[in-house]
């Protein structure tokens, strides 16, 4: 009988190991699903700018704004509200209600996927906290990230409010990338979290260099992200719809007395090279992460190696057919450039969410 006891007093270890490992990997996933919806939530946004749809709902309304609107009058007093601005005045004058109820869902549906993303992260948390599945050092990262989401959905109405006035066709193009690039760093440090959760230390890998190496890729890619939300907000596509030269010029015409944040050329320049510089670099990331994994042949490395440079060079691909395509823009239509448009920045996203997994798998220091 003493035996008996002791072979359970042996197992007890493992059984609480595995329950937390079970509980840490519900909740991973549950921040799983919370990146998932930012991207889409980013890919409907791409949707609102693509469709000219994002100044049809012209007032903030967190709480109730959640619904539509549901009779004749509800839909007349919407319609007024969006009169009132330049972007109705100097280009869509000629809009029916009809046509404004096609531009409306957009944004509204944009406004609807950011509401049922605040309910999956607040319904998920209290269902985590009454199962008491949180350990104490989750505190902070949590605080952190519901401050980012509120911060978020700040920015998203300060871009939004930039274009409601009588003077501005479209939102301000700066606060546009703002909006985007907060979305980003809500999505990284969501799958952060994630893989603080997911991925056991002995799937990692130490390597000083190749994670300042990672480190900076990825401040690249931001800078280059910020450039993509600016070429979106410029409209600047057309501005030159050619490849491998800018419009007949390998450099454009006066590039240095150009600005390199209202300019569509000097925009298109910055976009472009920094594409060319990224797809190089993640060339030679991606053989000397190789010697990496000799430190750790069991590392996650081995497969998370491969996904930047794949999605890099498809990145780089579906940015040039994107700019070409650019003539076949009509204005409100939804057709092969939008959808290579967006395209192009669901990839963004997804080359981008790569390199944090790569930065979590390749860790600074021996921990």
């Amino acid at each position: 009988m003493h035996q008996i006891f002791l072979s359970v007093d042996n197992l007890l270890p493992d059984l609480a190991l595995t329950v937390d490992k079970k509980r840490r990997r519900a909740v991973a996933w549950w921040l799983i699903a919370g990146v998932i919806m930012i991207i889409v939530q980013t890919l409907l946004g791409g949707v609102t700018r693509l469709t000219g749809s994002g100044l049809s709902i012209t007032k903030w309304n967190p709480l109730f704004g959640i619904l539509p609107p549901l009779n004749a009058k509800q839909w007349n007093d919407a319609f007024d509200g969006y009169k009132q601005i330049g972007q109705f005045k100097y280009m869509n004058s000629s809009y029916t209600l009809e046509d404004f109820k096609s531009i409306f869902f957009w944004e509204w549906l944009h406004r609807f996927w950011a509401r049922m993303l605040g309910i999956v992260f607040a319904v998920g948390f209290v269902y985590f906290l009454i199962k008491k599945y949180f350990e104490a050092w989750m505190v902070r990262p949590f605080v952190i990230l519901f401050l980012l989401g509120g911060l978020q959905g700040l920015i998203g109405w300060v871009m939004v409010a930039s274009g409601l006035n009588d003077s501005h066709l479209y939102v301000d193009h700066i606060k546009l990338a703002a909006h985007f690039v907060s979305a980003m760093i809500l999505a990284c440090y969501t799958l952060w979290f994630a893989l603080m959760l997911l991925i056991p230390g002995e799937k990692r890998v130490t390597d000083k260099k190749l994670n300042t190496f990672t480190t900076v890729i990825i401040v690249l890619l931001f800078v280059q992200l910020t450039y993509g939300a600016f070429m979106a907000g410029l409209k600047a596509a057309m501005a030159a719809a050619t490849w491998p030269t800018i419009n007949g010029m390998w450099i454009p015409d006066g590039i240095m007395s150009r600005s390199f944040i209202n300019d569509k050329i000097a925009v298109h320049f910055m976009h472009r090279g920094l594409a060319y510089i990224l797809l190089t670099l993640l060339i030679f990331w991606f053989f000397n992460s190789g010697r990496s994994i000799l430190k750790n042949p069991e590392s996650a490395l081995r497969t998370t190696r491969r996904w930047p440079i794949l999605l890099a060079a498809l990145q780089v691909t579906l940015g040039i057919v994107t700019v070409l395509c650019a003539p076949m823009m009509v204005p409100g239509k939804f057709g092969s450039f939008e959808i290579l448009a967006e395209l192009h920045q669901m990839v963004a996203m997804f080359l981008l969410m790569s390199l944090v997994v790569n930065l979590y798998v390749v860790k600074r220091y021996e921990l």
